[in-house]
């Protein structure tokens, strides 16, 4: 599914991830100042489709998964159930070595 991130679904699975923008910043590659302008734009604002991709991909190996709008507006959900072993909050050195991967 291809994501296109507004500024509240980015500051949505920022949150859900449980990462600083200065963390999201290191583990996608996009500038912590561009994900923070980006985040208080209205919600028409879009990002480059580069940026947009690495934020999409770092969230999904912090173990987010989007769902789309299916007649309800766009949203993002934990992959696995909370509780389970895989939901634990992973590291920035482990959300970083999955990109590498």
């Amino acid at each position: 599914m291809s994501v296109r991130l507004t500024p509240r679904l980015c500051r949505a699975a920022r949150a859900l991830a449980g990462l600083e923008q200065k963390d999201l910043a290191s583990v996608s590659g996009v500038s912590k100042s561009t994900i923070g302008a980006f985040e208080i734009k209205n919600e028409s604002a879009r990002l480059a489709t580069m940026n947009n991709r690495a934020l999409v991909e770092a969230f999904e190996r912090s173990g987010l998964q989007f769902i789309p709008e299916n007649g309800g507006g766009p949203g993002v959900r934990l992959r696995e159930p909370i509780g389970s072993r895989r939901s634990k909050e992973l590291s920035l050195d482990q959300i970083a070595t999955t990109k590498d991967a």
